[in-house]
């Protein structure tokens, strides 16, 4: 058994095509195990974590809404501060 690992991107489908060099013509047992890949912020998504269409949301919802807010004069108003509390001991 050969290990060959490779680092691949899937298309916009989510679709991942592979083309695997196996150095020799004939016929090759294959095992496949896709794991994600760190996102930019360092964090992995989490096994198991649903994607917005499987929350409900519609195809490409939230990423056509995201920085969609062109108005200048749109901004948030200051959400005043947290409550002082005693310390837990």
């Amino acid at each position: 058994m050969t290990v060959i690992r490779l680092t691949a991107t899937s298309g916009p489908d989510g679709v991942l095509h592979l083309t695997v060099p196996v150095g020799a013509a004939g016929e090759f047992e294959v095992a496949v195990v896709a794991t994600p890949k760190a996102s930019a912020n360092g964090v992995a998504p989490k096994p198991g974590a649903k994607t917005p269409e499987e929350l409900g949301w519609p195809p490409g919802f939230l990423e056509s809404t995201f920085g969609s807010i062109q108005d200048e004069a749109f901004k948030r108003y200051p959400q005043g501060e947290f409550e002082k509390r005693e310390p837990l001991e």
